[in-house]
């Protein structure tokens, strides 16, 4: 159409309208650039009649944008939400109602599912919200990063049963023009390579087909069509570079927006080869987003520079120097060079001559034809979609009766489930059961093991001839603990070290503190255990030069005559020792005094002489 404005306040709704893969299309140009019907109709060769009506108009928009003059109308972004929910109400509660609700999350929770693989195996990007209830999904949403004719074929809408799903298309902020063929916004704009960065932060540089930088710019948060329309606001761009390999998503929905070629580096460009591109180009940059895109798009110019220098000489032996950007821009969009400069100069030629009006009648008898058998045709289509939809009436009513036999299904295959649930919760408790009473019993045995020793200890004691010892293989502290927990240490027993060594003084410590009346030993004990023993008065006896011992299983014992006078008798060295110690210091007190006597009369005699 020649005008958007004639369609009223509500363009997108208009738009949502639409048969999937309908344009709107404004052949008149962007607005505040157009240019009058009439005007363009001679311009491109279009023969219109004396009276230039509703039907003349829509005639003549139609073959301009068939020859692609005008520019698309994009409401909408590259990105669609797509909804899938419950279909009908649930009405009041209740046990059926309950199963009825669980199944109905069961089927949104399948039917999420179906879309997110049927996404996925067509490798297009969504972002994906679930509501989880009841052992399914109430609701589950996708933002899909791609255009809704992207989709056809893979989620198709459903309204009217258990499970709905919508689909819309993502609103742009404002509506923006794009031109159906790229060479007559090449005739108009001035064409530029862009090198884009996208991200959170996203880089845009343009630079023209001559290599001079025309803009840098970043911005944090833009919009897909944000960035367009920053692009469109400096150029039109031939080529969409980036600096990494394989190319974003993004920069490839814009490349096609555009109609302009992508170009690719052969692999992702280096830090240090982008430092170096903007050191050739001379120019400092305000951040990493901005020296990226800049570095791709002198990247491309790099690239395609041969091939334009050669385009400029071969112009200037032409003579069409002026034309050199417009004939670059067309080789760069895929044009020969020989094709490119027969288009320009036939887009010179026609500007210059003027087409003559022609004031005849058109023939619409060919149109009228083509009416009547379109006419036709939606007759027969109406008849058969009123087949289809008796057909659909009466598959509702089997999928009704169905759905009541997959409910009696349901309450049986959750009977089931339930009682699967309780025979497992069930072994469950029961492998629990089983291996508490495994532990128990190991419990038991360890405690008759203790009480059989202990009785046997006691029996030897209630004897009289012996005394039992209580076994301490290795002075540590491990076997001490273990002891104590088997048998128990306590006042007045005598224990049996078999290897004293490597013990300390904190040991010693500890069984003194116990009060035991005597320690046997195999072996020597260390000095420092000797010490603290011998400090609390606790006699330590060496095996074999004191006292025999006699092992029994794991006991030790001796004759009850003979550790008593072990006993005694080291009590007895002790006592005497300390004696001996005494009476040394005595002897050393009245030698000192002695000495410091005579030492006094001397000097009392050499001071009389004197």
């Amino acid at each position: 159409m020649d005008s958007i404005t004639e369609l009223g306040d509500d363009l997108r709704k208009f738009l949502r309208a639409l048969p999937e893969g309908t344009k709107l299309v404004q052949v008149t140009g962007r607005p505040g650039e157009q240019r009058s019907l009439w005007s363009l109709a001679k311009e491109h060769g279009i023969r219109v009649g004396d009276k230039f009506d509703p039907y003349e108009e829509a005639k003549v928009s139609a073959l301009l944008a068939s020859k692609g003059i005008g520019y698309e109308v994009l409401a909408f972004e590259d990105e669609v939400l797509i909804t899938v929910t419950r279909g009908r109400s649930q009405g009041k509660g209740g046990w059926s109602q309950d199963r009825y609700r669980r199944r109905v999350h069961s089927l949104v929770q399948a039917k999420v599912r179906q879309i997110e693989e049927a996404l996925r195996r067509a490798d297009i990007p969504f972002d994906l919200e679930v509501e989880e209830r009841d052992y399914g999904v109430s609701r589950g949403e996708f933002k899909v990063y791609a255009s809704r004719e992207e989709l056809a074929g893979l989620v198709k809408p459903m309204r009217g049963g258990d499970v709905e799903i919508r689909i819309k298309p993502v609103e742009r902020k404002v509506l923006e023009f794009v031109p159906l063929k790229a060479e007559t916004e090449i005739e108009k704009r001035r064409s530029v390579i862009i090198g884009l960065d996208p991200g959170i932060t996203v880089g845009i540089a343009a630079i023209d087909l001559d290599g001079k930088i025309i803009s840098v710019y970043s911005e944090k948060n833009m919009a897909l069509s944000e960035i367009v329309r920053f692009i469109s606001e400096i150029g039109h761009p031939i080529i969409i570079a980036t600096d990494v390999n394989p190319a974003p998503g993004l920069v490839e929905k814009i490349a096609r927006s555009f109609k302009a070629q992508l170009f690719v580096p052969r692999e992702s460009l280096k830090v240090e080869e982008k430092n170096e591109l903007l050191r050739n180009l001379g120019i400092n940059v305000e951040d990493d987003h901005q020296r990226d895109a800049l570095a791709a798009a002198y990247k491309a110019y790099l690239r395609y520079k041969p091939k334009l220098e050669h385009i400029e000489a071969r112009l200037r032996e032409l003579g069409l120097w002026k034309k050199r950007n417009e004939i670059k821009a067309l080789v760069l969009s895929g044009y020969s060079l020989g094709e490119a400069i027969m288009k320009v100069k036939l887009s010179d030629r026609l500007k210059e001559e003027k087409i003559p009006e022609v004031k005849e009648e058109v023939d619409l008898t060919p149109y009228v034809e083509k009416i009547k058998e379109l006419e036709k045709t939606i007759a027969d289509l109406e008849r058969e979609n009123a087949e289809l939809r008796a057909i659909i009436e009466e598959q509702k009513k089997i999928i009704e009766r169905l759905e009541r036999k997959l409910e009696e299904y349901d309450e049986k295959v959750r009977f089931e489930v339930l009682k699967e649930r309780e025979i497992k919760a069930r072994d469950e408790r029961i492998a629990i059961l089983e291996k508490k009473l495994r532990e128990e019993k190991e419990k038991v045995e360890i405690l008759a093991k203790k009480l059989a020793q202990t009785r046997k200890m006691r029996r030897l004691e209630l004897s009289g001839k012996v005394y039992p010892m209580k076994v301490i293989e290795n002075l540590t502290w491990r076997d001490v603990e273990e002891v104590e927990e088997e048998v128990g240490i306590k006042r007045n027993d005598i224990l049996y070290i078999v290897n004293p060594a490597g013990a300390g003084k904190k040991i010693a410590e500890h069984l003194a503190k116990k009060k035991i009346r005597a320690v046997v030993s195999s072996k020597l004990l260390p000095l420092p255990v000797m010490e603290v023993f011998k400090e609390k008065r606790i006699p330590v006896l060496l095996e074999g030069k004191d006292i025999e011992v006699i092992r029994l299983d794991e006991f030790a014992v001796v004759r009850r005559e003979d550790i008593e006078r072990a006993i005694e008798r080291k009590i007895k060295e002790w006592e005497e020792e300390e004696k001996e110690k005494e009476l040394e210091s005595v002897l050393k007190v009245i030698e000192e005094y002695r000495i410091e006597r005579v030492k006094e009369l001397i000097r009392k005699a050499e001071e009389e002489r004197q």
